[in-house]
């Protein structure tokens, strides 16, 4: 059997000095929490985890115990009865395991599940043990953790963060020991974690490649010895892995003795506080990540440097910014200037709709998208050029009076925003909706045979099984089955007693508002109202883990204000600062929705995608040089065409004596939903976006 090639040395890892800081003070001290890794691919993220694992010390632990308990203790329940009992443990010492947990791993693989073989064959329930087991007093690794299910992420920091592992579950009640140091690494390029999760991860680094000339050439000079020669390589680095290793041996038996000085406690405090954490996670992790730092140099007593040192590897993910101060009243000496404003913007648009009137008097009926391009296009094409004419000959004090910020209008209470239920299988977690999940976990609704199931009904199993037991022992018998009969099978269970679970769980929706923030928005203060509407939204999102996604249109393209996210505490200053003006680019925000939305379905296929457009439907910027209107049928087109995609429009035009009716002819392009502006108020904007999100319903389908 060929030699097992050696791993790469964790001292020869050029640079990332915070990364290699954060797992020594994890490996010195597990009851941090973890790390998390956030960095582009190719920063030595996986390199740096699975190099640490050789520099932990061996392990002492119960002879054949399945859970790798410690003699001493935390027991398992069969090492406490027998330590309880007087009766000696015998040991082994092993290395420190490095575990790694699979994307595609379930829950049953994770924290354990019901031993089917004990069950059938002797009629005990017995845990099976799973990774979090395996991984005690050891190394724990989720590469892309942001890709893992929400549920598995859970149950690892809380076994992360507890020192154990609970099992309720399927008669089985059991608690042992998962003592370990968790490493998680993620591109943020694939997506963020959710901010409850992303919390409970005690240190995070931020990782991006050497920008030192000298340090990169040292990255490939170190890359080409060790593919060349690994053991020679490492034989090279030996020295330098042992020094470090001894110094994670004895700052773990130093730690215990580290004073944390009272003045320094409460300087951890303000540091918190600044930060605008939440909760007191990182108070508790600031004070542990100090005192292994501390450890680590050889000290008994924490100093400045530690927790400062400390505090950047404790607060970087969980530091907020501050609430937006009170409103000030404006002075009295402003209040003309603010009123000549609103003259001048008022003055704007009234012209705007006298060009209007001039340049389209025969279109005071909504009139389809595709009747004649040449006509349509150029009745808007000739405002367009009127008012850039007119914007040109105002000079930039005119530009200026058109870019506007409104205030966010009150939030209120979302009402419920629920799919029909349909029978798809997906995969995830939320809060809002019920859907069948392919996933081992979630609500058994109900089970159905299966020749070969992946996720067993037990109960419904031994049920189907339970009427035929004394017919099967006594063909059994006729046939001289010794060899089953010596077995003392419990329970005799045949292929087509076998049952598949299908169960129900909740799922979070996808949500892209693409939101038109160009001059024609600024009329009748309709952009209070719809920044209202979306804030009251992502904090419904927030509540119940839907991932909402905000950009805006104006001028000469779009921009992605709010990335897929479920947080809300960058929300409410992007839309108040969110200015109004310019020109009307919709084929970029339709062309930055769709995207947005095409590269969520490729992470998940089975999502619940709704795009909400709010606009007036007009067009005056070209992505491609040709007629902007064309430009914008060609990409509604598009997003028509891809059935799992809902779409709602919002029309925003002002009502008067003529009306372009353009926002409705994009709704007939898109196949969504139209509602006009002037019927909803913020509330109705939420039940307009309910009534586009059931799937199918001739009710609400189609444009209105």
């Amino acid at each position: 059997m060929p030699a097992r090639r050696p791993a790469y040395p964790f001292t020869a890892i050029v640079g990332q000095e915070r990364l290699k800081r954060a797992l020594l003070a994890c490996a010195v001290c597990p009851q941090i929490g973890g790390v998390l890794a956030r960095g582009q691919k190719g920063t030595a993220k996986s390199t740096a985890v699975r190099a640490l694992a050789a520099l932990l010390p061996h392990v002492e632990v119960v002879r054949a115990c399945p859970f790798s308990c410690a003699p001493e203790g935390p027991h398992c329940p069969d090492c406490a009865a027998r330590f309880h009992a007087g009766q000696a443990l015998p040991t082994d010492w092993r290395p420190a395991r490095l575990v790694e947990l699979p994307l595609g791993a379930t829950e049953d693989r994770v924290c354990g599940a019901l031993d089917l073989e004990a069950a059938i064959r002797h009629g005990r329930a017995r845990l099976e043990p799973g990774l979090l087991a395996r991984a005690n007093r050891g190394l724990l690794y989720v590469d892309e953790v942001n890709l893992l299910a929400d549920h598995l992420v859970d149950a690892l920091l809380d076994a992360a963060s507890l020192g154990e592992n609970v099992v309720e579950r399927e008669g089985v009640s059991l608690r042992h020991p998962a003592r370990f140091v968790l490493v998680g690494t993620m591109n943020p390029e694939e997506g963020e974690i959710r901010p409850q999760l992303l919390d409970r991860f005690g240190l995070c680094v931020e990782l991006s490649a050497p920008e030192d000339i000298d340090a990169r050439v040292e990255v490939l000079r170190r890359r080409a010895a060790f593919e060349a020669d690994p053991k020679a390589f490492a034989e090279a680095w030996a020295g330098e892995e042992r020094a470090c290793a001894r110094a994670i041996v004895e700052a773990r038996h130093a730690l215990p003795l580290v004073r944390f000085p009272a003045a320094l406690m409460r300087r951890a405090s303000e540091l918190c506080r600044e930060a605008f954490v939440a909760g007191h996670r990182a108070d508790i992790a600031l004070r542990l990540t100090a005192r292994a730092l501390a450890a680590l140099a050889g000290r008994e007593d924490v100093r400045d440097g530690d927790l400062d040192e400390a505090a950047e590897l404790a607060l970087v993910h969980r530091r907020r910014m501050a609430p937006p101060p009170p409103p000030e009243q404006p002075e009295q000496s402003d209040q003309p200037d603010q009123k000549d404003q609103q003259e001048d913007q008022h003055r704007h648009e009234s012209e705007q709709e006298q060009q209007e009137r001039q340049t389209g008097p025969q279109q005071a009926e909504p009139r389809p998208m595709d009747a004649s391009a040449n006509e349509d296009e150029g009745d808007l094409d000739q405002p367009d050029e009127s008012e850039s004419d007119e914007s040109e000959s105002e000079g930039a004090s005119a530009s200026a009076v058109l870019e506007t910020i409104f205030p966010v209008g009150a939030a209120f209470r979302v009402a419920p925003l629920d799919y029909r239920k349909d029978r798809v299988q997906r995969t995830g977690s939320g809060r809002r909706t019920r859907s069948r999940t392919s996933q081992k976990a979630g609500r058994t609704v109900k089970a159905r045979p299966h020749p070969e199931p992946t996720d067993l009904a037990l109960d419904a199993t031994l049920r189907a099984a339970a009427p035929h037991q004394l017919r099967r022992r006594a063909a059994m018998a006729a046939a001289a089955d010794v060899a089953e009969l010596a077995a003392d099978v419990a329970l005799l269970v045949r292929g087509a007693d076998l049952r598949q679970r299908v169960r129900e769980r909740r799922m979070g929706h996808f949500v892209v508002f693409v939101v038109d923030a160009s001059g024609s928005m600024g009329a009748g203060r309709r952009m209070v109202e719809v920044k209202g509407a979306v804030l009251s939204l992502l904090l419904d999102a927030y509540q119940k883990r839907d991932k909402v996604a905000l950009a805006a249109f104006r001028g000469q393209g779009a921009e992605l204000l709010l990335p897929p996210t479920s947080s809300v505490d960058l929300a409410y200053r992007l839309l108040e600062e969110l200015p109004t003006g310019g020109k009307t680019p919709l084929v970029h925000g339709l062309s930055l929705g769709h995207e947005l939305l095409a590269r969520q379905l490729r992470r998940d296929p089975t999502c619940l995608p709704l795009l909400v457009v709010i606009s007036d439907g007009r067009a005056n910027v070209s992505a491609a040089g040709g007629k902007p209107l064309e430009e914008v049928r060609l990409a509604a087109r598009a997003i028509a065409g891809d059935a799992r995609i809902r779409s709602l429009v919002v029309d925003v035009e002002r009502a008067g004596l003529v009306r372009f009716g353009l926002a409705r002819d994009l709704a007939q392009e898109l196949g969504a939903q139209y509602r006009r502006i002037e019927d909803l108020k913020a509330r109705d904007l939420v039940d307009a976006v309910r009534g586009a999100r059931r799937w199918g319903d001739p009710q609400h389908g189609g444009v209105g």
